[in-house]
């Protein structure tokens, strides 16, 4: 019987622990992040491609652009995922340089951004996927078809890449992406961009280990993000989004199972990630890949600067010289 008790106090007191973690041990509200934020109002949108949408396999229409070569045929094609909180719209420049340089560029919204689904969450880890393989079958980008992505569409991007889809696309580019939150390479709340509701996430992510997955909805991390942009950026991520929209937890095992061209892009100034260690982070799980890091380059500078984009460009062209 003393027994009996002695279990059941601790099992109460697991109970009331995990209810006040994901009640109380939410994200709280970073202040605005100007290196973030500033950098966009500069950027002439006037010739922004209309939104055009596919049907992902739960039937729901996700919005992206296309940037069409102007002059010739397409050398190939490369597939723009954003960062964190953005939409497909962030990487506007960038995606018209690619076009300029002869590639066919997709700038995509992510599902929980932008024009794809509500903002700030997804049904199901795994669902984002899922949607980029419908992507891929339902619009066919032309082949050599690199697939790369900014920070937290960096480290997706990664995920996809060390995944049993990736030979989907040709190459990979990774642009100062995220790799973990123990990764060598992070920075605390990456350099002020985030607050992560660290109580709640280990309490969902513990319920998620015995397969209750009731509380994926909940939001476990908010970004810096002026009140001007909160009205057309996501400015907090469930769970599923979270888990879902940046590599494997085992970014390790995710980095080694890459098989297909990749390539890292960074600039030496960034904010958000420690950008010295990334060549040696990949080094230690056996993958030496060409690294470009660019002086004077912050984080969000690397979708803007010509010369950042640029570099971008030349790594395309170097993977896909190494595919002939």
């Amino acid at each position: 019987m003393k027994l009996l008790i002695i279990i059941g106090v601790i099992f109460l007191g697991l109970v009331t622990a995990i209810t006040l973690a994901i009640t109380l041990g939410g994200p709280g509200n970073p202040p605005p992040m100007s290196s973030i934020n500033d950098p966009f109002s500069g950027v002439d949108y006037s010739d922004l491609p209309a939104p055009r949408q596919f049907t992902a396999r739960d039937g729901a229409k996700l919005s992206f652009r296309e940037y069409q070569v102007a002059n010739g045929l397409p050398k190939g094609s490369v597939v723009l995922i954003h960062g964190s909180s953005a939409s497909g719209k962030s990487m506007h420049q960038m995606a018209k340089a690619f076009a300029a340089a002869g590639y066919t560029a997709f700038a995509l919204d992510v599902r929980g951004h932008g024009g794809s689904g509500t903002k700030g969450y997804i049904d199901y880890v795994g669902q984002l996927e899922n949607d980029l393989e419908d992507f891929s079958s339902a619009i066919k980008p032309q082949k050599p078809a690199t697939l790369a992505g900014f920070s937290s569409g960096g480290g997706f991007v990664l995920r996809f890449a060390g995944s049993a889809k990736q030979q989907l696309f040709s190459n990979y580019l990774l642009l100062s992406p995220f790799i973990g939150l123990d990764s060598p390479t992070s920075r605390p709340n990456s350099g002020g961009w985030v607050s992560v509701g660290v109580p709640r996430l280990i309490a969902v992510s513990a319920l998620n280990a015995i397969g209750v997955r009731t509380f994926n909805h909940l939001p476990v991390i908010k970004f810096a993000l002026s009140e001007e942009a909160k009205s057309f950026l996501t400015p907090q991520y469930s769970y599923a989004l979270l888990l879902n929209f940046g590599p494997e937890r085992d970014w390790r095992a995710n980095i080694r199972a890459v098989r297909q061209p990749l390539f890292l892009v960074a600039g030496q100034s960034d904010e958000a990630f420690h950008a010295d260690l990334f060549s040696q982070t990949f080094k230690a799980e056996g993958k030496d890949i060409p690294v470009t890091l660019i002086p004077g380059i912050g984080h969000i500078a690397l979708t803007l600067d010509p010369t950042a984009i640029q570099a971008a460009i030349s790594a395309v062209k170097s993977m896909d010289a190494s595919l002939k």
